[in-house]
């Protein structure tokens, strides 16, 4: 499971402020940029479909109430135009309800 299998969660956790915290798991380099994002793009897009149509809730209906945040986890810390991105995706996805953070593998 990884950012490439976009019609996959990675993971699903509750932090210990009951937050359910849908993973993202991206292990690729920044290389290819536009590739990478485009498919960080569509993997989030697959997180946001996910929650919006209702399918967590269907298959999780006792974390259905909880707050949502969507997390990203890389193993290659992002470029400018990644962390710009990142940043448009935490403004969206805040005013959507939900929260959204990113970091490098080590950092945490």
């Amino acid at each position: 499971m990884s950012v490439e299998d976009k019609n996959i969660i990675d993971i699903i956790t509750i932090d210990k402020q009951g937050v359910l915290v849908l993973t993202i798991s991206d292990h690729l380099e920044w290389n290819d940029e536009n590739e990478h994002l485009l498919l960080l793009q569509e993997k989030i897009n697959s997180y946001l479909d996910f929650i919006e149509n209702g399918q967590l809730a269907e298959r999780y209906p006792d974390k259905a109430d909880k707050k949502i945040m969507i997390q990203v986890v890389f193993k290659y810390y992002p470029n400018k135009t990644a962390e710009e991105f990142l940043a448009i995706v935490k403004r969206f996805l805040s005013e959507k309800g939900n929260a959204f953070d990113f970091y490098k593998l080590e950092d945490k």
